[in-house]
């Protein structure tokens, strides 16, 4: 690399900002990343002073419109230019750059794997600079915080302080490329919806064209995908890397790179200060949480957790459901994101303002509206913002649920052993109806739904029924609850087991059930978080170990994600027990196969066991309602 690369010539945006487009950093192995550099300028002309910088590596396009760069007073996004501007006017060099093989940049795109290595190099480059002032401060959402922390995995040169919202993965195994050992099927969403942005789709029509006639909605249903049996073999580079996630199950190696697994490097990351964001209805809610918990030591932190889902933070309905004029970032956490953001910066990279952001634990706790229908159609579920020292809260306290025989919830272990048994066939799975989800456009959608199929719902074969009428899901409710209940923390499911299959998923649902009333003549089965469980990991993720049928029952852990939900009083907490949820996450075949290789399907008989002993509980954080 060389510090003397030359810009290239400025381009006058306005007489006080100018912009480099397209300056082509080199990389170590010789690629070159397309990078649009906006400096201050006076009458046109860019002025010598040194700055600090912010920096953002995106594969979205470095000059385009992200959806989020909004807030509830202005509904219409900034473009990457237009937020330019605004920094650079702020006091900043702001620096754009497309991540490699995306966009105007060179290489393969392989994702996540390259982010580190570039990132670091990237920053090496800027610090360097004359107009640099030796800080840098990093930003971005989901995609965009994973670069920044595979950068930070690196200690790279100049990182002065990060904004990680909704994403930086904490281990991609367990959150944001696998879950509990299933593939989440986000990623070969994605993978399609981006392929036609492939320098190869981009350099032909053909290709690109080829991609764009396949139907997503048939191949789906034609899971899983395997080399050239796709509706991405058009473009064998985006097919490989989705099927290397898809088909490497064991956590190894593999695994355990740089850009996926921050937790194996949280000792280099430098004492910097980060934001940590997410939302109970965002696909990286552990990640925020587990990032949190693994850096907090040490270095100012601030984490926010939002009732939205990926990225809508300035808006109160997700899915079917409002969360009451409270739910917005903006006029509640701060006035909107960018002034959050622009007082993060101009305190730990100018020096300006007070340190009233970090150590600051905001979360929203949803629940406790009227259960009405809104005009608009939606229920309103409500909720309000709470501020806590640390995360987990402290004062917070385990409640055990006991699974028992008759399908209830209890305190009280059951006085008698039982066992329900199911017949799982991967040829009809539970469909997923809302959730923790992001990128699955058309194909599936994120936020809060009853949990009644409709024919909007992907897989749904029984418009009007609820998903627990269904025989391969086993629903445990309480009785109605006889005050509220605050559920503010990690949910797990300890659960006794046993299949007649080489292998099988289990999964779990924590439901908020509204009890009948005039607008909900059936009441509403609210989901509020969800997990799932491959049983060839028992052993652990490192160690999968197909089903020897003579073993006995196994102990298995589901984990889904945290929450923060208020159950109100005269409501019940339901828990459903199935083994798919589809098409969340991939479906098991029960045949045993190599993970995302199967062309043929198996019936399993699962079986969940309960008893004295509390084989299988539900553990719910709890703390004391108001």
């Amino acid at each position: 690399m060389t510090a003397t690369l030359s810009l290239g010539p400025a381009i006058a945006l306005t007489e006080d900002v100018v912009v480099h487009r397209d300056v082509m950093i080199p990389m170590r192995d010789g690629v070159r990343l397309a990078t649009d550099i906006y400096r201050p300028a006076t009458l046109g002309r860019a002025g010598d002073a040194a700055r600090p910088v912010i920096f953002e590596r995106t594969p979205y396009d470095k000059s385009g419109t992200p959806r989020t760069e909004l807030t509830a007073a202005h509904p219409v996004s900034l473009s990457k230019p237009e937020l330019a501007i605004r920094l650079v006017r702020e006091g900043y060099i702001t620096i754009w750059q497309d991540c490699r093989g995306r966009h105007r940049s060179q290489g393969s795109f392989t994702k996540y794997v390259s982010e580190g290595a570039d990132g670091y190099d990237a920053m090496a480059w800027i610090v360097a600079q004359p107009w640099c002032s030796g800080k840098i401060g990093t930003m971005g959402l989901s995609y965009d915080a994973h670069t920044q922390m595979a950068a930070a995995c690196l200690n790279p040169p100049g990182l002065a302080c990060m904004v990680l919202d909704s994403g930086g993965f904490s281990n991609a195994f367990t959150c944001g490329i696998r879950q509990g050992g299933a593939l989440e099927l986000k990623q070969a969403i994605w993978a399609y919806n981006h392929a036609m942005e492939s320098p190869a789709a981009q350099a032909d029509p053909l290709l690109r064209a080829a991609i764009g006639a396949e139907s997503l909605r048939d191949w789906v249903g034609k899971m899983p995908w395997t080399k050239g049996r796709s509706p991405i073999s058009w473009d064998p580079d985006y097919e490989a890397y989705l099927l290397d996630q898809w088909q490497h199950g064991t956590f190894d190696e593999f695994w355990k790179r740089v850009g996926i697994w921050a937790a194996g490097h949280y000792d280099a990351v430098p004492k910097v200060p980060i934001v940590f964001m997410s939302s109970w209805y965002d696909a990286y809610v552990q990640t925020a949480l587990e990032n949190h918990a693994g850096l907090k030591q040490g270095r100012p932190t601030a984490l926010i957790m939002g009732p939205w889902t990926h990225g809508n933070r300035s808006r109160t309905v997700f899915g079917d459901v409002d969360f009451g004029p409270a739910a917005t970032f903006d006029g509640q956490v701060d006035s909107d994101w960018l002034n959050y953001r622009l007082r993060w910066f101009a305190h730990w990279l100018k020096g300006e303002g007070a340190d009233d952001q970090a150590g600051q634990v905001q979360y929203f706790l949803m629940g406790g509206g009227s259960g009405q229908r809104t005009a608009a159609g939606n229920l309103d579920h409500g909720g309000a913002w709470h501020r806590a020292p640390d995360w987990p809260v402290p004062g917070a306290q385990q409640l055990q649920l006991r699974l028992h025989p008759d399908m209830t919830l209890r305190e009280a272990a059951p006085a008698s052993p039982g066992a329900m048994c199911y017949a799982f066939d991967p040829r009809d799975p539970v469909p997923t109806i809302g959730g923790s989800l992001t990128s699955g456009e058309p194909i599936f959608t994120g936020g809060g739904f009853d949990q009644v199929e409709q024919t909007a719902f992907y897989g749904c074969r029984n418009p009007g029924l609820p998903l627990k009428a269904r025989q391969d899901v086993l629903s445990f409710e309480t009785e109605p609850l006889e005050h509220d209940l605050c559920v503010v923390g990690a949910v797990m499911i300890r659960l006794r087991v046993s299949t007649d299959a080489p292998d099988t998923d289990f999964t779990a649902k924590l439901v908020d059930v509204y009890p009948p009333s005039a607008d909900y003549p059936r009441g509403y089965a609210l989901n509020i978080t969800d997990g799932i469980f491959r049983l060839r990991y028992r052993d652990g993720y490192d160690k999968p170990r197909l089903v020897d049928t003579n073993e006995g029952p196994a102990d298995i852990a589901i984990t889904p994600f945290a929450t923060a939900n208020r159950f109100v009083k005269g409501h019940r907490i339901r828990l459903d027990i199935s083994s798919s949820n589809f098409p969340k996450y991939d479906v098991n075949p029960n045949t045993g196969e190599p993970e995302g290789t199967a062309r043929s399907t198996r019936i399993a008989l699962n079986t969940v066991h309960v008893g004295p002993d509390a084989a299988s509980v539900l553990t719910l954080t709890v703390l004391p309602a108001e």
